[in-house]
């Protein structure tokens, strides 16, 4: 059989495909073709297969020629933490790796150079998904850096999965940021002819040149062409679709503006005030044990124990904020333990409610049960967060106040997480 890497040639009686083998499984052959996707072959259907070659070892990337800045262009800083932004096929293996340089990564997008002097610095190298309140101190940390520095923004590069946990992280984290932070993932790796990763990253280097306020913000695709992009405050932004190119849109807030990739303008869509004072850097405890459960019906008191030994917990409840706690009648007395759980650890650490709908606002003072989580010490009424930054806003808290603040801060709008009033313009922008 075939060794993973050789290049193979498999017929059926309709077709021939050529790529990189991947592996065999029972009833099938994978490989993944020259467009970077990967195919599995049924054996039932094979008339012939062959090895027609080897993929070469590539090269480690190299560094890109050291160009003397313009000083006629603003510079900006692009941080790298891994993700698909900053992957390419492996042809070797047929896996997609995080594995360029931040050198690589320019020379991908010369229209940058053309706009703005680069500093780029390579943070980390991995996918979102591993991530842990660690590195968002490590990229403030690098941010506050760079600000120092003198740079005009900065992009952070970042797998997309987690892309808005991060940005929500951030926006707490650099208080009083004065430039702009972008968070720019890619849903297709930079060698793909489909990657939507320079549109990404241009268009947020475009926006930097154009701010007159900072902030952290996330800049993705508008549609699924490859003509505008979007910017979304980082406390509003969410992954609302598992490949589309136009994943992210904000949730209970409007957009900060619309970039024009082809045209390289911006369309300004809200003022943005500047942020007074000093940046203050305030870091993640990265021991800070936060939950976050989804209510559900015929859930169990157990589940809810399981974090009693946690220093706080979301609930991401239904409607407008609620949990099944009610016993009201002979199959609900479950319900009844799970209320006693819930008000146990609601004195006991701080307990917030979201909402499951996303769009929309808590409001537990409408119908008796929510009444009763107000009364338990439940938080969160009046709110329009997201559960991604809640989570995050109470780990942060309890990062950096007492217990009492950390419940009197959680309901108050910091960076901009809580909307005023909630406009039907809002709904699935």
């Amino acid at each position: 059989m075939f060794k993973q890497g050789e290049i193979v040639e498999i017929s059926t009686s309709t077709q021939v495909f050529k790529g990189v083998f991947i592996k065999e499984e029972k009833n099938f052959l994978v490989i993944k073709l020259s467009n970077g996707y990967n195919i599995g072959v049924a054996k039932r259907n094979i008339k012939s297969k062959k090895s027609v070659g080897k993929v070469k070892k590539e090269k480690d990337e190299g560094k890109a020629k050291t160009e003397k800045p313009n000083a006629k262009l603003p510079t900006i800083s692009i941080l790298h933490t891994g993700g698909t932004i900053a992957s390419k096929v492996d042809y070797a293996t047929g896996a997609v790796t995080a594995r360029f340089t931040p050198e690589s990564i320019i020379e991908l997008f010369p229209e940058l150079k053309n706009m703005v002097n680069i500093n780029s610095n390579l943070i980390s190298n991995m996918m979102s998904e591993n991530m842990r309140f660690s590195h968002y101190n490590i990229m403030a940390k690098a941010v506050q850096e760079e600000v120092k520095k003198g740079a005009k923004g900065v992009i952070i590069t970042q797998g997309t999965d987690t892309l808005h946990y991060t940005a929500a992280a951030l926006s707490f984290v650099l208080e009083n940021i004065s430039i702009p932070v972008i968070l720019v993932g890619s849903q297709r790796s930079s060698d793909r002819p489909s990657s939507d990763s320079a549109v990404n990253l241009i268009s947020a280097g475009i926006y930097i040149t154009n701010a007159k306020a900072g902030g952290v913000f996330v800049c993705m695709h508008d549609n699924m062409d490859d003509d505008k992009c979007i910017i979304i405050e980082g406390v509003n932004a969410r992954k609302m679709h598992t490949s589309r190119r136009d994943a992210f849109r904000p949730i209970n807030k409007g957009l900060v503006a619309r970039v024009d990739y082809k045209k390289k303008k911006l369309e300004w869509l809200k003022d943005l005030k500047k942020n007074e004072g000093k940046l203050n850097v305030k870091y993640f405890n990265e021991k800070i044990k936060v939950g976050l459960v989804k209510s559900y019906p015929n859930m169990f008191a157990n589940e809810l124990e399981c974090f009693k030994h946690f220093d706080g917990l979301i609930i991401e409840g239904t409607g407008l904020g609620h949990l099944g706690f009610i016993e009201s009648d002979k199959f609900t007395k479950e319900n009844k333990k799970i209320g006693k759980v819930l008000e146990h650890l609601a004195k006991k650490m701080p307990v917030a409610m979201t909402s499951q709908t996303l769009y929309g606002r808590i409001d537990m003072n409408v119908y008796t049960p929510g009444k009763k989580l107000l009364e338990m010490g439940v938080l969160g009424n009046y709110t329009d967060m997201t559960s991604e930054t809640a989570y995050i806003k109470l780990a942060w808290l309890l990062s950096n106040y007492k217990k009492d603040q950390v419940k009197e801060l959680f309901g108050k709008n910091l960076r901009g997480e809580i909307s005023d009033r909630s406009e039907k313009e809002q709904f699935l922008v």
